[in-house]
């Protein structure tokens, strides 16, 4: 599965660019981010291969109260080395969704740093974060309160409105919650800078 820029011809043209939330799927590499992705696109599991730069798509969802919203994903990279260009893809981002793997207890620190580097510069502050806790379907998987804790999401500051959702990407349990409750922060964000723009 893709490595680059995948059309996506079933939307219609009429679905403009702007009407689209921009959000960028990180997190450390076997995570599950092209799964996430894949998931949420054909709403079926997807053997992926690591993603060695970017996957990106259009994507209509349905969330609660019968509302259809289209995102725009991008998928990037997990690897070390792909990792400082992150930063490229969460520029104007309107929410950044990070994934981690709740079996690897391990890497959960390493997980942290990088959630708490990309959601403390100065280009991201303020933009919301959907932590997805995946792979909960395996019996070492650690509980949402654990995760909560490893990393230290309660540190992120008031400037970070987040939200951890347990899910497991390959029959897709807990997603749309998450997605629902990404589109709610998200939203709740425009407004308050509309209210900014007011003020000036």
């Amino acid at each position: 599965m893709g490595n680059g820029l995948s059309e996506q011809p079933k939307f219609s043209s009429n679905m403009s660019f702007f009407q689209s939330f921009h959000i960028a799927i990180l997190g450390l590499d076997s995570a599950g981010k092209t799964t996430v992705l894949y998931r949420l696109q054909f709403n079926e599991f997807v053997n992926t291969v690591p993603t060695k730069g970017f996957n990106s798509e259009k994507v209509k969802v349905s969330l609660g109260r019968n509302r259809t919203v289209t995102f725009h994903f991008w998928d990037v990279g997990g690897q070390e080395k792909l990792r400082p260009l992150w930063k490229s893809y969460t520029r104007c981002t309107d929410g950044i969704i990070f994934v981690v793997d709740s079996a690897d207890a391990e890497r959960m620190e390493e997980a942290k740093t990088e959630l708490h580097k990309i959601a403390k510069s100065s280009e991201n502050q303020g933009v919301p974060v959907l932590v997805v806790a995946n792979k909960q379907d395996l019996r070492v998987s650690l509980a949402q309160g654990e995760i909560e804790k490893l990393l230290a999401l309660k540190e992120l500051g008031p400037a970070t409105p987040w939200h951890l959702q347990a899910c497991c990407a390959i029959i897709g349990e807990g997603l749309r919650d998450g997605l629902d409750e990404l589109h709610k922060m998200i939203q709740k964000r425009r407004k308050m800078l509309r209210q900014q723009k007011k003020k000036r």
